[in-house]
């Protein structure tokens, strides 16, 4: 499938950039992300697949790709970590300082599709990677011969029919590190610049699901000092091909059975990554043994919500998040 027609552009420094943002998306509906006319681009392996399916047709592609304000990964003096948004996947989880203070980061880099999209990828592009249906993502020329839906050009959700919003799945791996690790996400536009904590950064909504205003851009990423405990574990019918069906990141301070500021993450099951807060306050006041976890697992499904059937049935997705947050806290007990 070709490309749509577009114009690309390659800024030389970030300033350059943030102007050509706003320059060339004039004009504009202030409402509707599915008319922008430009598209931020870094690796592409994300964006240029869903320009080929005609997901979004771009007047203008703008690549910070090469911009050296985004490509570096720097110690801080209090002994955090700042990553600008352009820094390539294999570069982030070959780095050793991640590998040593930042496990789980690194796992969750790891497990990434295959080593091919992690050379050309960048952390950025993950974690502004877009939401994922079976529905839209398919050729045009399929969804042609079907009714329309949030995603593309009607007011209805072929997965949940009764639903009010797009149910499309977030299906990004380092976004889950990162909110157990409390990074804070720069955000830059030519007006400014604002720190959101990541967090933050995500809606429940398959459409508008990032925290992103018109002429924005992530630039760069800041994980504050960690010694606790972290762990990422996913799970995907064929690695380094196919989405995961379910993914839990998960940290705590303390050794053994001991376990203080527990943070637990589950993703891969809606439109914005979840964050357990019962589970987590359950393991703080009782720790890490086998009855605490048993009892923070079987309340997980209070915090899930409407669990849609994308990729797998509901129930399914629903038994390997319980899995695989067994499994993480565990891991954790263990480390």
């Amino acid at each position: 499938m070709l490309l749509p027609e577009h114009a690309y552009h390659q800024p030389a420094s970030l300033a350059e950039c943030l102007d050509a943002l706003v320059r060339l998306d004039a004009g504009r509906a202030k409402d509707d992300e599915r008319l922008a006319k430009v598209q931020v681009v870094a690796g592409g392996t994300d964006v240029i697949f869903n320009m080929r399916l005609r997901l979004f047709q771009p007047e203008n592609l703008v690549s910070i790709r090469r911009l050296p304000e985004l490509q570096k990964i720097e110690q801080l003096a209090d002994g955090g970590l700042r990553i600008g948004a352009a820094c390539r996947l294999v570069d982030i989880a070959d780095s050793p300082v991640i590998h040593k203070r930042f496990p789980a980061l690194k796992d969750a880099i790891d497990a990434i599709a295959s080593v091919h999209i992690r050379n050309i990828g960048t952390l950025g592009g993950n974690i502004c990677l877009e939401t994922r249906c079976w529905y839209t993502n398919n050729s045009a020329e399929w969804r042609n011969g079907r009714e329309g839906c949030f995603k593309t050009d009607c007011e209805q959700c072929h997965v949940i029919p009764s639903s009010h919003v797009c149910h499309a799945i977030n299906n990004a791996d380092s976004p889950l590190a990162l909110i157990v690790l409390n990074a804070v996400l720069t955000i830059q536009s030519a007006a400014g610049s604002r720190e959101l904590p990541i967090a933050d950064f995500y809606n429940k909504d398959g459409i508008a699901h990032m925290a992103l205003e018109a002429g924005e851009l992530v630039t760069h990423v800041t994980i504050p000092p960690c010694e606790d405990r972290s762990v990422f574990i996913k799970f995907t019918p064929r690695k380094g091909m196919d989405f995961s069906l379910g993914a839990v990141a998960a940290r705590c301070g303390g050794s053994g059975e001991q376990a203080s500021d527990v943070s637990v993450v589950i993703g891969s099951v809606s439109s914005a990554p979840i964050i357990l807060d019962e589970p987590a306050r359950i393991l703080e006041r009782e720790g890490l043994g086998d009855a605490a976890i048993d009892n923070a697992v079987e309340r997980i499904r209070d915090e899930m919500g409407e669990v849609t059937n994308l990729y797998a049935r509901a129930t399914y997705k629903k038994q390997i998040t319980k899995v695989l947050v067994r499994r993480a806290l565990v891991a954790l007990r263990e480390h």
